[in-house]
């Protein structure tokens, strides 16, 4: 993924309005990203633990999405998989939801996935984070297949939040 700078991000959101975007947090950090391993940027927002965020690039234009989150709860002891890049953790995969895009989502309506908690699964995937003994499933796709399948689940996750 290119690097983005904080004003692509906030043009880039799909799901909330401009006014929402301007106030929503944006990692500070935006430099010291390691953007080459990052098939999307996500993070959580400090202030809101329920409030997560990600952009990709679809089309070669940046599209970020506001998501809610209850987050894993301190005694979930049961292994779950992510949605998107299908890594498995215990404690550590949470329902994200997204508000649909324009009058849908103004009344309410919603989409959902199971995500990897802290929005990391990029580096999951390339091994760059551990998430411990027997959490990743042997597969015999190469990475840059399980590369293209996370990209293709959160492209069709974006596309039901778009529709």
């Amino acid at each position: 993924m290119k690097a983005l700078t904080e004003q692509e991000i906030r043009r880039s959101f799909v799901n909330c309005t401009k006014g929402e975007a301007k106030r929503l947090s944006v990692p500070w950090d935006l430099a010291e990203r390691p953007w080459d391993d990052l098939d999307f940027l996500g993070w959580r927002d400090p202030q809101a633990p329920d409030r997560a965020y990600l952009v990709t690039e679809i089309d070669g234009r940046p599209t970020a999405l506001t998501l809610r989150s209850s987050g894993a709860a301190f005694w979930q002891t049961r292994r779950s998989m992510c949605s998107m890049c299908m890594t498995t953790h215990t404690g550590g995969v949470s329902l994200m939801v997204a508000a649909k895009k324009g009058k849908a989502g103004q009344q309410g309506n919603t989409v959902g996935a199971y995500i990897c908690s802290d929005l990391a699964c990029s580096l999951y995937l390339r091994g760059k984070k551990d998430v411990g003994m027997g959490a990743q499933l042997h597969e015999t796709l190469t990475l840059e297949e399980k590369i293209q399948r996370t990209a293709a689940n959160l492209t069709a996750f974006i596309a039901r939040v778009t529709s």
